[in-house]
């Protein structure tokens, strides 16, 4: 089925499924495997250290698969959606006819990663450590950058081999997305720049790849990476770049299409820029216990999320009208029922404010301090998830972003089928 050629439905009915069953296994034994160590090890104070051990390094390095795999699920959702309320993605994504990729194409994907992933997981937690040398097996070890490479190889790979087409336009939105604003800002270009918004740490997960490797500390399983200048330095540059690269499509439309909208959207990433500096900042070791530091995070963060909320809610998804027939709506709904929208507004609200934790500083006493990373970063894609159905939910409907000459979208259209676009 990786081929060009459509395959049955029944033929991606079941390798959907024993994806789906095959993670859903590795991550019960996953659970099972880690529940059975910590009962076996409780009053082994070696396996407590261990166990920290493996939280710093490869836990960071394995949850880069997990963020992947999230924000695929929400992408497959999106378009299940899409389609059911009958918005024209393809369409306004510029999708070659016939190609863009369903959400069962997308849910392949996404287990099929979720396997890798959680079989590498598996692997790792049974190697053991060199009594001698204390060195660690370097395959083993090397299991997540290899599953990395793999992901990079099939991404750019030239030949027509699974959804090339799909993965070319991938490839081509974020040349652009990284040479903003060298390129004229299309939907796709911004629409993908605010998902990477999102995935934050996951590029960070990167940084951490290339030190963790490059430097050699994966021979003996530790994290040295925060004892370096250079690493530390590029920490702030890497949870930049994607809120620079929206500001920089909103600064080359500005001065385009000489609309003020996109100078107030820019506004919006810059003071993101300065709140995630302040943050990043002030949770280095050096300045963990300045005060002043915590307060200007605080404040930017605080500024930036009631920024941020107000600008998703009235003009990405076009709510809170006043004077609509739907009240505190807008005009034009899709969803028959109005709840969904006050419900998805509330949902926005508490997850654009749930990241505040890394400033604040809440201690959960049964979580790591890399686990509660990686939650606060999942609730963010999952909210980015949210934020991109009613956002393109409004692009149907009123053109908000004005990337189209016209406003109306050609209907009818089919999303009856998912066959004949696996080129």
């Amino acid at each position: 089925f990786w081929y060009q050629f459509p395959p049955s439905e029944s033929v991606y009915l079941k390798s959907l499924g024993c994806f789906a069953g095959c993670t859903a296994a590795l991550t019960l034994a996953l659970i099972l495997m880690v529940r059975a160590r910590s009962i076996n090890n409780a009053n082994n104070p070696e396996f407590d250290k261990g166990e920290l051990q493996y939280m710093d390094t490869m836990f960071p390095l394995y949850s880069l698969f997990g963020f992947i795999f999230l924000h695929m699920l929400m992408y497959a959702g999106n378009i299940y959606f899409w389609r059911r309320f009958r918005v024209n993605y393809s369409f306004i994504f510029g999708f070659k006819q016939g190609t863009e990729l369903g959400y069962r194409e997308v849910l392949l994907l996404s287990f099929g990663l979720a396997v890798l992933a959680l079989a590498s997981v598996l692997s790792n937690l049974d190697m053991e450590m060199d009594p001698k040398t204390k060195d660690y097996k370097a395959l083993t070890e090397l299991l997540p950058l290899f599953l990395v490479l793999l992901v990079v190889l099939i991404l750019l790979c030239p030949f027509n081999l699974i959804y090339r087409s799909s993965r070319y336009f991938f490839l081509v939105c974020l040349f652009h997305c990284i040479c903003a604003p060298l390129y004229k800002v299309t939907l796709p270009d911004f629409f993908l720049a605010d998902q990477l918004t999102s995935q934050v740490q996951a590029i960070r997960s990167l940084q951490f790849y290339v030190c963790y490797y490059g430097w050699g500390d994966y021979k003996l399983r530790q994290n040295t990476c925060k004892s370096h200048d250079v690493f530390n330095t590029f920490t702030f540059i890497v949870a930049c770049i994607p809120y620079w690269s929206r500001l920089l499509q909103c600064l080359r439309r500005l001065v385009e299409e000489k609309d003020p909208m996109q100078g107030y959207n820019g506004l919006k990433y810059f003071f993101t820029i300065v709140a995630v500096s302040m943050r990043t900042a002030y949770n280095l070791e050096s300045l963990k216990n300045e005060v002043n530091w915590k307060i200007l995070a605080g404040v930017f963060s605080i500024v930036a999320a009631i920024y941020g909320t107000y600008w998703d809610l009235v003009v990405d998804w076009g709510l809170l009208q006043r004077n609509s027939k739907n009240r505190w709506l807008r005009d034009k709904l899709l969803i028959p029922y109005k709840s969904v929208y006050f419900g998805a507004m509330v949902l926005n609200v508490l997850l654009r404010f749930a990241w505040l934790q890394t400033v604040l500083g809440f201690d959960v006493s049964f979580m790591h301090g890399q686990t509660m990373v990686a939650v606060v970063a999942s609730l963010e894609i999952i909210r980015r998830g949210i934020w991109s159905f009613f956002r393109l939910e409004n692009e149907h409907l009123n053109n908000v972003g004005k990337y189209r000459a016209f406003k109306s979208v050609p209907l009818p259209f089919n999303y009856d089928e998912d066959q004949g676009k696996h080129e």
